[in-house]
């Protein structure tokens, strides 16, 4: 007989995990295994990798879920391989060869020129094998079925785009990829696009996302090493909720105005006008409590406007934590 399953007692966690996403593993299935690992009882990433992807995947617990939005509006850095004159259904090693062609040779010159044709902003198709969703269809399942669906162009920014010829010695006919984009960009569309541009056509056969927002793969831990680590270790590895806002001008309210700001009242006082700000103080009734985070606001005409606000068992057990 199999022995009966241990049920996993949940708990609150609150907090940001900066996980160094694994390759062959959904965004999906790396947080249900570190939501299991930390016995958490609310969790949400903020945007996927594919599973052929790896690198820097911010996964929210508790009430970091609650702002979790601003790491999918952040700008992302990449690193990727391209293999020129094979052309893939996928766009990337995953799919089938859809057409071969001969590679020109390549020189510094003509790759930075590439680099100056799809640098800043432009409009970009979406990939039919993407999550994006047409009557309530992903289009991978479209794409599965062998439909092709018109797909509206996004408005992107590539920021910053380096290429780079990879030695011979490691690769025949492949270009090094590193670009900062906006959100919503395809880099395996960009990388297609490239290969066009090129000549030849091109397919990524890697892809690692090394940072997003102010969050650098050197911050993160790796599933493996999460994995080996005691309970107290993992939670250690957490980033508090504000580091999810920093752009965030902070205003610290006391003990008094704090009760009030988490029942949503506006709070007038002497300050500028500010768009993303980060409330501080004291949970309600406690004015010698150390100061939390207790919200996302707004300042207009010396007024403070909640916008996403921590609730008060949120903020205590935050309080609580070693």
């Amino acid at each position: 007989m199999n022995a009966p399953r241990t049920r996993v007692v949940r708990r609150p966690v609150h907090g940001v995990l900066l996980l160094d996403k694994p390759l062959g593993l959904s965004s999906n299935n790396a947080l249900q295994k570190c939501k299991w690992l930390l016995r958490a009882e609310k969790a949400g990433h903020t945007g996927t990798l594919d599973p052929l992807a790896t690198g820097v995947l911010p996964l929210c617990f508790g009430a970091a879920t609650k702002f979790s939005q601003l790491q999918l509006e952040a700008d992302k850095t990449y690193e990727a391989v391209a293999r020129l004159g094979i052309r893939t259904s996928t766009g990337d090693a995953e799919g089938e060869v859809i057409e071969r062609r001969e590679v020109a040779p390549l020189t510094p010159q003509r790759l930075a020129e590439v680099a100056r044709q799809f640098t800043g902003a432009m409009r970009q198709v979406p990939p039919m094998h993407s999550a994006l969703k047409k009557d309530g269809r992903a289009l991978y399942e479209y794409a599965r079925d062998g439909v092709e669906v018109e797909r509206t162009p996004r408005d992107i920014t590539i920021h910053a785009l380096k290429l780079a010829e990879v030695p011979a010695s490691r690769s025949l006919d492949a270009i090094e990829i590193v670009a900062k984009v906006s959100k919503g960009t395809y880099i395996r569309t960009l990388g297609e696009d490239i290969g066009e541009a090129l000549g030849c056509g091109a397919h990524l056969t890697a892809l690692r996302r090394t940072a997003t927002g102010h969050f650098d793969v050197s911050q993160c831990v790796t599933l493996e090493v999460f994995e080996a680590m005691t309970e107290a270790q993992r939670l250690a590895c957490l980033q508090p909720v504000q580091s999810l806002l920093p752009d965030h001008a902070a205003v610290t309210l006391d003990a008094d105005n704090a009760g009030r700001f988490l029942s949503g009242l506006r709070r007038r006082g002497g300050w500028p006008d500010q768009e993303f700000v980060a409330v501080f103080g004291p949970p309600a009734g406690n004015a010698a409590a150390p100061a939390a985070l207790l919200g996302t606001a707004h300042v207009k005409a010396g007024e403070l406007i909640p916008g996403r606000l921590l609730s008060p068992p949120e903020i205590q057990q935050i309080l609580e934590t070693p």
